[in-house]
């Protein structure tokens, strides 16, 4: 994988559940260092950061804003608006969040199709270098199939933006977490790789989950199953003709 010294050296993390716990850990493997919150206490992290080793430390959501040279925000949807806005004005921020509405109730922009969920954040978080990444694969899959640069076997993640700048950094620290980046092109273009097209999620698994599972089987289902290498091809494929369908999709297991 990339190192350190090829990108930046502290992680602020906004939301530290599946997806941002995940990449918190792959950063600690990549030798960075992560400052964690969540919408609770510092103390309530306490077991991940002792878990995670001495380059992570937990905070509030805008001390960990301000600590990040990157910061990853991977919180539901619905809570986008308490996310703090000025300590994270310039600096490039990782949007992970997908529209779900069973879970975050309707909005009329996205239902609408005005917007894309990013464009909904970045008029909140007014001054900040926004790129969506990491919004299309599982918590399992992102942690397993991490692999050196180079590897034949390594995976790629759709990112978009429209600072290309800020893309490149955050192309950089995909590659020292483990993985390729695919630019689909701005914010605008995000729904590219949202909940119900052919990159979201399937792709890396190897097949369908079997029918007649409840929750708990299906959860179980979901750990135990290999994931699968997709290439920085493929991802270019299955977002190049895709056709915009219905806002939100199905709430993942994991989500």
């Amino acid at each position: 994988m990339g190192g350190p010294d090829t990108v930046t050296k502290t992680i602020g993390l906004i939301g530290a559940g599946m997806i941002g716990g995940t990449v918190a850990r792959l950063a600690v493997a990549a030798g960075l260092d992560v400052v964690l919150s969540n919408s609770r206490d510092p103390e309530t992290l306490t077991d991940l950061v002792a878990d995670l080793g001495a380059r992570a430390r937990a905070a509030t959501p805008a001390e960990a804003a301000l600590a990040g040279d990157l910061v990853v925000v991977a919180v539901p949807l619905h809570a986008h608006e308490q996310l703090p806005t000025t300590e994270l004005v310039g600096k490039v921020v990782i949007d992970t969040m997908n529209y779900y509405p069973e879970r975050d109730g309707r909005i009329g922009e996205l239902d609408a199709q005005a917007v894309t969920s990013s464009e909904l954040v970045r008029g909140h978080l007014v001054g900040s270098r926004l790129v969506k990444a990491f919004n299309n694969i599982s918590f399992q899959s992102l942690l397993t199939l991490a692999r050196p640069a180079g590897a034949p076997d390594r995976s790629a993640l759709p990112i978009a933006g429209d600072d290309p700048e800020a893309k490149d950094e955050v192309a950089e620290l995909l590659d020292a977490l483990g993985y390729d980046a695919v630019d689909i092109g701005a914010l605008a273009d995000s729904w590219r790789s949202e909940p119900g097209t052919p990159v979201y999620g399937r792709p890396y698994f190897p097949a369908e989950r079997p029918p007649g599972l409840n929750r708990d089987e299906a959860f179980r289902w979901f750990l135990e199953t290999p994931s699968v290498p997709v290439s920085a091809d493929q991802v270019r494929e299955l977002t190049a003709d895709v056709v915009r369908g219905t806002p939100g999709g199905v709430l993942p297991d994991d989500a």
